[in-house]
């Protein structure tokens, strides 16, 4: 199998791996006081320090959820609504168009059930950026309490943004007591610093870089407005629920890991993808790679033949035994155009061709050889009905 979906799932690093059959070996409850649920409170609190040394934060400032869609809905709601509590209400939310669906979905529902709160949109230029000029027009274009949504590597084409900019036009131009969000649930092998890019919350997933499903963490700035979204003792009464040990552990070891190998990790991804673009646009001129123009996480290529189907290429690379994404996302059969895609103003009928490669630091040259032997048919088979 040739797997190219890291941004999907990254496999689990055998680190990770090892933490989680420690923890999963201890019986303890971390909130217990006795020496079982001492070693198990431990544990948490070893990869609290992991996860925070990797988002450039401080443990106290990490929050353990489930994974990137409960930190990007507990940053969105619980900015909202506990800003209200504090009678210091947000009014404006802004969230960039290409952001994830977990946080599209959850800015619309709030703007539809708290009152009082509008949802703007932050467009993108073709190369799925934020134009500077734009975002600062559109922070002094209103008035009331701000909280913005940024994303600083997408999950589909890899663009990534310059959020410390950003970050400063929001102080400047934002008004008295503006939050800022960003989700890094992708970012994987480009660093992130929570510290340096001012960030009030910051969304992290495991398994995006070689953890288990299931854990995930936010960061929250102390000073920041959070209410829970069930409440509860643990996590000093920000997420209910007894913590998952060992996927913690796991996210915690996954971490540290990606810290001290990064550098090495992400030569060895960009080395792929440029390798993999290469042939591809030599294979076929029409290709187009989305968001090649900016700067880009290093392991992403998403990238599209005209008049080469997405989903029927998808089934066709599935059964030769490579692993790919779509730059589409699939609900009950039925296709959808990315909304990412349409944000950069590419049209429907390529962005139903787009596909996301998403390479590791073990992608062999065979590989790229294997899939282009295999996408080369699909191309072949073009061609012919053309001719």
């Amino acid at each position: 199998m040739i797997y190219w979906d890291h941004n999907a799932t990254a496999p689990l690093r055998d680190e990770a791996r090892a933490a989680m059959l420690r923890a999963l070996d201890s019986n303890g409850n971390p909130s217990s006081v006795h020496a079982a649920g001492r070693a198990a409170r431990a544990t948490v609190e070893d990869a609290r320090e992991a996860v925070a040394s990797f988002a450039g934060a401080k443990p106290a400032e990490i929050v353990f959820t489930s994974g990137g869609a409960e930190s990007n809905a507990l940053a969105l709601r619980g900015a909202i609504l506990g800003a209200a509590e504090d009678e210091d209400r947000i009014t404006r939310l802004f969230v960039v168009a290409t952001a994830h669906d977990s946080v599209r979905a959850v800015a619309a529902a709030l703007a539809e059930t708290v009152p009082g709160v509008k949802l703007s949109e932050i467009q993108v230029d073709k190369n799925g950026r934020i134009d500077p000029k734009e975002f600062r027009s559109l922070l002094m274009n209103g008035k009331g309490r701000v909280l913005v949504s940024l994303i600083h590597a997408n999950n589909e084409t890899g663009v990534l943004e310059d959020i410390a900019a950003l970050a400063s036009i929001l102080r400047r131009e934002g008004g008295e007591g503006a939050l800022l969000h960003v989700d890094a649930v992708s970012s994987g092998y480009s660093p992130i610093s929570f510290v340096q890019w001012d960030a009030d919350y910051l969304s992290l997933s495991a398994h995006k870089i070689g953890g288990p499903q299931g854990a995930g963490a936010l960061v929250a700035r102390e000073s920041a407005p959070l209410s829970a979204l069930f409440n509860g003792a643990q996590e000093k009464r920000r997420r209910a629920g007894t913590e998952n040990v060992s996927g913690i552990a796991g996210f915690g070891a996954a971490a540290r890991a990606l810290l001290a190998s990064r550098e090495r990790e992400a030569d060895a991804a960009r080395a792929a993808r440029d390798s993999f673009e290469d042939a591809l646009l030599a294979l076929e001129p029409n290709a187009v790679i989305f968001g090649r123009a900016a700067t880009r996480q290093c392991n992403v290529c998403c990238f599209a033949v005209p008049n080469v189907s997405a989903e029927t290429s998808l089934m066709a690379l599935d059964l030769d035994g490579i692993c790919v994404s779509s730059g589409a996302a699939c609900s009950s059969g039925k296709v959808s155009p990315s909304h990412v895609l349409a944000a950069m103003d590419v049209p429907e009928g390529l962005s139903r061709c787009a596909l996301r490669a998403s390479f590791g630091p073990d992608t062999e040259p065979a590989d790229i050889d294997g899939f282009f032997t295999s996408f080369m048919k699909r191309l072949a088979r073009k061609l012919a009905l053309a001719g």
